[in-house]
């Protein structure tokens, strides 16, 4: 542990960012799937500086009751804090927490870390407006010093339906798709607004995110059996469908949807497509006027063959400076090995080390546009 601490320290050298802290996580018995994801979070640098923020506002409230955003507000804090640069850190109560919470990932199996990225995203939005509705209903002047609810404090009025919390989860990571019908008889378009925190995407052999995403965008027609119930004609219509990005968030997550049901297996097979990711992405097929650019931070990678065994790492951008971290293990890599993560061109290849989840910043939200 003290000579991995000590290589990267003496690997960044003078080069070492000011206050930043590089701490590999001590895994419980399959728990790579978690902490692959706990460093992609912290490394998200304005959920980690709000989350931060969210710990010094409320430690000053007495013992609130533990729940996943206190204990990974504690967590992130423990890490943001050691006198050392660098080391090891136990996430166990962190851990802990979740198995309490979520039998899913109670035993020590395998578990997949796209499914326990979106569980706690949500249930850090849930706990979230909970503490807000809790907040509006008090009294203002019963409110703790230091709490502040994380909205406005306006009750609806007159029955009117109050608009939904924009906690700073959503503020991070919540984007706007739309789904457009449009009639293929009386050409009346219909729009469904709908917010995601992630996209999954189907892959292809040799392929990239750009083509993945435009798919994900492409024009499906709805016939036969399929056909659209048009309001306009009040009948059933063949009709052609799109899904657009509307809004883009500032931290785009993109899902590679590696693991497939294989009707004829009976069980899921591993996709080891290879799959370009870019580090730095422009969004194109959204419906906002100029392209959304982005830049990637991390990356969680899946090593293995299968979707029940194998092991999740993480790759990590950091002041411009890319780390690897192997739960306990952390190391610097060069910018040029992120390419060895995009998959393989041969269905069977030695290479099993495959991007799974992808981060990026918007340009826009980090000032650099």
């Amino acid at each position: 542990m003290g000579a991995t601490g000590s290589k990267l320290e003496k690997a960044l050298g003078e080069q070492f960012p000011e206050g930043e802290r590089y701490f590999g996580l001590e895994n419980f018995g399959n728990t790579c799937y978690c902490n692959s994801v706990l460093q992609a979070l912290y490394f998200c640098v304005p959920f980690r500086e709000q989350l931060l923020e969210y710990y010094a506002k409320n430690k000053n409230l007495g013992d609130p009751e533990e729940n996943l955003l206190t204990c990974l507000a504690d967590l992130f804090t423990q890490i943001s804090s050691q006198k050392k640069k660098t080391g090891v850190i136990a996430p166990k109560r962190f851990v802990q927490r979740v198995r309490k919470q979520n039998e899913l990932f109670r035993s020590y199996m395998h578990q997949d870390a796209h499914e326990f990225l979106n569980y706690l995203l949500n249930e850090l939005v849930d706990i979230l407006e909970k503490e807000s509705h809790v907040a509006k209903t008090l009294p203002d002047e019963s409110l703790p010093s230091g709490q502040t609810a994380n909205g406005p404090r306006n009750a609806p009025t007159n029955g009117v339906q109050r608009e939904p919390l924009v906690t700073w989860v959503h503020k991070n990571f919540q984007g706007l798709l739309t789904n457009e019908t449009r009639c293929l008889r009386c050409e009346t378009v219909t729009a469904r607004d709908e917010t995601f925190l992630d996209l999954s995407l189907d892959i292809e052999q040799n392929s990239s995110i750009t083509s993945c995403l435009k798919n994900f965008s492409s024009t499906e027609t709805l016939n036969a059996e399929d056909k659209f119930f048009c309001d306009k004609c009040c009948s059933l219509q063949e009709a052609q469908k799109r899904m657009k990005i509307k809004k883009p968030p500032h931290i785009l997550v993109i899902h590679l949807k590696r693991f497939k049901y294989m009707e004829q297996l009976g069980r899921h097979k591993k996709l080891s497509y290879r799959v370009v990711f870019p580090l730095e992405l422009k969004l194109a097929n959204s419906m906002e006027d100029v392209d959304s650019e982005y830049t990637l931070f991390a990356v969680v990678v899946h090593v293995g063959s299968g979707p029940n065994h194998g092991h999740y790492v993480s790759l990590v951008k950091s002041h411009n400076h890319w780390l690897f971290f192997d739960d306990e293990n952390v190391e610097m890599i060069d910018e040029s090995a992120v390419q060895t993560f995009f998959g393989s061109a041969q269905e069977y290849s030695s290479n099993t080390d495959h991007g799974y989840i992808l981060f990026y910043e918007s340009l826009a939200a980090n000032g650099k546009a």
